[in-house]
């Protein structure tokens, strides 16, 4: 699955010394027989439980050019916005036609889905305001369905409304492996030339037990969230 791309986000990492990860690296490098290379966030988390974002790219494709932490207030007074705030990443890519954007990557707490989902505007305000561009693509499991964001929800959504942003994931897909129906998982593209570079129709979910016609338990074991992804057209 992984070697299908050139830039993946891995949520829910939880592996302090990298162990897993670099036998990940090594499997995939030795598999696919292309270059990929790793950027990882610190543990990230209020409590004692925490969670890495993991970006796996390959090094012949793009280039990371910059990346820090979003700034979302004191975690010790339990004033800050995100249970995991964002490491975002702002990518080199030669041969796609925009050739630098940002990613912005989130696992959003449940039960705070849709307050962090908005406070993804502040975010992209941020991003603007440090590097100069909402060439931004805001991605992961947002949590952003069923019972963790209803329908009265989305209208006080700042970043559903914002006209510069497409919302790529529709609300009616299923990125669930499991019996559940739920578009947990969403591709927000910002930005007038990050827009025109998405190929039409590129956006969707990779049901990979349905590609690999695997049985539920063995694609639970894979994930419990099917991947979503997107294409950018080639220069």
């Amino acid at each position: 699955i992984l070697s299908e791309y050139d830039i993946i986000l891995v949520q829910e990492v939880r592996d302090a010394d990298l162990s897993a990860v670099n036998e990940l690296m090594a499997q995939l490098n030795s598999a696919s027989g292309q270059p990929y290379s790793f950027l990882v966030s610190i543990p990230l988390g209020r409590t004692s439980y925490k969670e890495q974002y993991l970006f796996i790219y390959r090094s012949d494709m793009v280039s990371v050019l910059e990346s820090y932490y979003y700034d979302d207030g004191c975690e010790p007074c339990g004033t800050d916005t995100f249970s995991r705030e964002p490491f975002i990443v702002k990518f080199s890519s030669p041969t796609t036609q925009l050739q630098e954007f940002v990613l912005v990557p989130l696992h959003s707490e449940p039960s705070n889905a849709a307050q962090e989902i908005d406070a993804l505007y502040d975010v992209y305000t941020d991003v603007i305001d440090k590097w100069g561009t909402n060439d931004i693509l805001f991605l992961g499991d947002f949590n952003a369905d069923c019972s963790y964001v209803t329908s009265s929800q989305w209208p006080s959504i700042r970043l559903r409304s914002l006209r510069t942003c497409e919302w790529l994931i529709p609300d009616s897909a299923d990125t669930t492996v499991a019996d559940t129906d739920c578009a947990y998982d969403r591709i927000v593209a910002c930005g007038t030339a990050l827009r025109q570079d998405i190929d039409p129709g590129s956006a969707t979910v990779n049901n990979f037990e349905e590609k690999f016609h695997l049985q539920s338990k063995d694609a639970l074991a894979v994930s419990d969230h099917f991947p979503v992804e997107v294409t950018l057209k080639a220069r």
